[in-house]
């Protein structure tokens, strides 16, 4: 099946939000166990896009679990950022949770020996 277009743009910038956000926090902080956490935490987004772009079913649930982590961290922040990540949220379920995307990550069915 052909990949939906919303799964290549979303898996695309979970790669490229990830490898951002990874290459500038290890060009800026110390390494200390913060820096192992978010480098971790930037690592996910590149593994769930990656595998979004694949077809896996669990890419979908890991990204979707990134930004609701981002929710979380955002509500210490401020309440505009809550509310972008938390729309963010909602427009990635909804693209990768939908008819045709849903299709995407459903295994192709095995075909009698």
């Amino acid at each position: 099946m052909k990949r939906p277009w919303a799964v290549t743009v979303l898996g695309l910038l979970f790669v490229l939000a990830g490898t951002v956000g990874l290459l500038y926090h290890l060009s800026r902080d110390k390494l200390n166990l913060e820096l192992a956490l978010v480098s971790l935490l930037r690592l996910l987004a590149v593994v769930g896009g990656s595998f979004l772009l694949l077809g896996r079913n669990w890419a979908r649930w890991l990204t979707l679990a990134w930004l609701a982590v981002h929710v979380v961290l955002s509500a210490f922040h401020s309440l505009e950022q809550t509310a972008a990540h938390l729309a963010l949220l909602g427009i990635a379920a909804y693209f990768l949770f939908k008819a045709g995307s849903a299709d995407y990550f459903r295994p192709a069915p095995s075909s009698p020996a």
